[in-house]
């Protein structure tokens, strides 16, 4: 079993990986659905605001510390490597770095910068609108999936 410091950094993990599943899928199973049953500029300007929001340290603080902390519960179990939940960990650990945070970089953020570049009452921002979330939501589908994956990996992991 996993003990001390060790143990308090995968509870930790446990913690943030969880907050971000479930804000990710607040978004996926409500948010986004909502936005959608708006008219096009009201959805455009609504979705602009809450990615204004999201990078605020509340969420940041969360979602860039949970990545930095399963980078360290990767490289301590590469170092230590138990007897025990050395795979938990370490998949834990890449599914939030490559399925969560990974992803948002090269799936949601781009998307974001696009459609921050449109005016929310355009015909151009309109026509964006459902490509915009058809896709955005689908990635933060899987960032939701991995997001959870990851806590499971680390509960397993101290079991």
């Amino acid at each position: 079993m996993i003990e001390g410091p060790y143990f308090v950094l995968t509870m930790l993990g446990v913690l943030g990986t969880g907050l971000i599943a479930g804000v990710f899928c607040g978004f996926s199973t409500f948010v986004m659905r909502g936005l959608a049953g708006l008219p096009p500029a009201q959805g455009v300007a609504a979705m602009q605001s809450i990615n204004v929001t999201a990078v605020r340290p509340p969420f940041m603080t969360v979602f860039a510390g949970t990545a930095v902390l399963s980078a360290v519960i990767a490289v301590v179990t590469f170092v230590l490597w138990p007897d025990e939940g050395t795979v938990e960990l370490l998949l834990g650990s890449a599914l939030y770095l490559f399925g969560t945070f990974g992803l948002t970089i090269v799936a949601n953020v781009p998307r974001n910068e696009a459609l921050a570049k449109l005016e929310a009452g355009t015909a151009e921002a309109s026509s964006y609108w459902s490509t915009y979330l058809r896709e955005w939501t689908f990635w933060n589908h899987v960032r939701t999936v991995a997001s959870a994956a990851a806590a499971i990996c680390y509960v397993l992991a101290i079991a």
